[in-house]
């Protein structure tokens, strides 16, 4: 009964869009004219990336129609309500969107004009059960239109084969209410995105952007809360410092990530013996573990595996249960081509540098760079804490941007994931400049998913 009450009142509350059938990605607004605040952020940031400046995305809201939700008489002045909601479906035969009307005499009017202004044919509305139609075809190719009925209106732009489907799409939409979507009403947010597994909820002030969302099928072992961390009080001073508590069923997983990367950089190493190594160790963590990246320092080319792995100057520490165990699982490092017996653990020198590894009571730190490594262990606290979430992190926007500067052309010109960094570099790098914080939190959510949480934080607005 209570779960039944539970379940009825988040549906109550959830988000109804009006999102077309087969949509790639769907943005919806319950209110337009709550969108002030997410405005203002992405008006400030837009100064410094073009791709979130209002006026770049503006256009995308409807298929023929300027409107603007920051100014509420745009709207109006097209017969739409600026305190209801919009819904953009994007689909590989165009897009619909889905408005509510304040006045059915005025838009139609502004949508004859505007469609006539785009290329279309002349304008000629039909009205079949109590749903009035627009389809025409555009000078340039493809068709646009719209189906409206009552307070309802759903407003497509179609590919060249797409009209008709569409058409029919919208007129499905504004004949029936629009179902709940549980999805939505989980999250906070004055707009959302949904794309493939991946849900967003956004809100934002002058000074920072808050995004919350769940994903699905991220490259991350699953978490799991814990009463206490040994690292809940350490803070970040580095370009990423993250405090994970890697769920049981997860370590292996993060233990196997870290273990391909070594042997990439050691080809020289026996792949049996560092794979029973590194299986011994993950049986003795207990899942809390510690990102430090400090910086970027790139050197030599980026397509180089090794270039790669020390590029980022970064230590990485995990708690154990049984310290002895651990040493002694990790004793035949000592045998392999390159270490060095350190007096709390070994070097292992590798093209590009040296992997450190060291043992500090019950703490295991790997890193790639001696000072950061040194520093970690040196950071260590003695007493644990509770952390809120299973995983939280910090990120230095700066220390990004000038990590991300560091792409050469030649590296992009040869690699795919190093082309989409310097795209990030380019578009994002003078935001990042000026930006002050990046702060969130992340846990596991069902179906295997990830439930996150980041802000963004520009300076005070002066």
């Amino acid at each position: 009964m209570f779960s039944s009450l539970v379940l009825a009142a988040t549906l109550a509350a959830a988000p109804a869009p009006r999102s077309a059938a087969s949509a790639q990605t769907v943005v919806h607004v319950p209110r337009l004219d709550a969108m002030a605040g997410l405005s203002s952020f992405l008006e400030r940031a837009g100064n410094h990336a073009a791709l979130l400046r209002p006026s770049a995305w503006r256009a995308e809201l409807h298929p023929f129609l300027v409107i603007d939700p920051t100014k509420p008489e745009t709207l109006a002045s097209a017969g739409l309500d600026a305190a209801g909601p919009a819904t953009v479906s994007l689909r590989d035969d165009g897009r619909v969107s889905c408005l509510r009307v304040k006045d059915a005499k005025v838009f139609q009017e502004k949508a004859a004009e505007a469609i006539s202004a785009a290329g279309g044919e002349e304008v000629k509305p039909t009205t079949s059960k109590g749903v009035t139609t627009v389809s025409v075809k555009r000078s340039a190719g493809g068709a646009m239109g719209y189906a409206l009925k009552g307070q309802e209106v759903c407003s497509f732009g179609a590919t060249d084969t797409g009209g008709p489907a569409l058409l029919k799409e919208a007129v499905k939409l504004v004949g029936k209410a629009p179902a709940q979507d549980a999805r939505l009403g989980k999250l906070p947010g004055v707009a959302y995105l949904t794309s493939g597994g991946t849900v967003l909820g956004l809100d934002g002030t002058s000074s920072a952007l808050k995004v919350e969302g769940t994903a699905a099928k991220l490259p991350l072992p699953p978490f799991q809360a814990r009463s206490t961390s040994p690292y809940g009080t350490m803070k970040s001073e580095g370009m990423l410092f993250s405090r994970v508590a890697v769920a049981p069923a997860g370590v292996s997983q993060a233990v196997g990530s870290l273990r391909a990367t070594i042997q990439a950089v050691c080809p020289a190493c026996p792949r049996e013996q560092v794979q029973s190594m590194t299986d011994a160790v993950a049986k003795q963590l207990t899942g809390n573990m510690l990102v430090n990246m400090d910086n970027v320092q790139v050197r030599g080319s980026l397509r180089a595996p090794e270039s790669r792995f020390f590029a980022v100057r970064q230590a990485l520490a995990a708690e154990v249960t049984d310290a002895a165990a651990v040493k002694s699982a990790l004793t035949p490092l000592g045998r392999f081509p390159g270490a060095k017996a350190l007096a709390d653990g070994w070097a292992l020198a590798v093209k590009g540098g040296n992997v450190f590894v060291r043992l500090k009571d019950k703490q295991l730190v790997v890193g790639n760079d001696e000072a950061v490594t040194q520093a970690t262990l040196a950071a260590l606290p003695v007493t644990s804490a509770k952390l809120e979430r299973a995983a939280d992190f910090s990120l230095d926007p700066k220390k990004l941007a000038r990590g991300l500067n560091q792409v050469s052309l030649a590296d992009v010109l040869a690699d795919e994931q190093l082309a989409a960094l310097f795209a990030v570099s380019s578009e994002l790098g003078p935001l990042l400049e000026q930006s002050e914080r990046i702060t969130g939190w992340m846990d596991s959510a069902p179906g295997n998913a990830h439930r996150f949480s980041f802000t963004w934080t520009l300076p005070a607005a002066k």
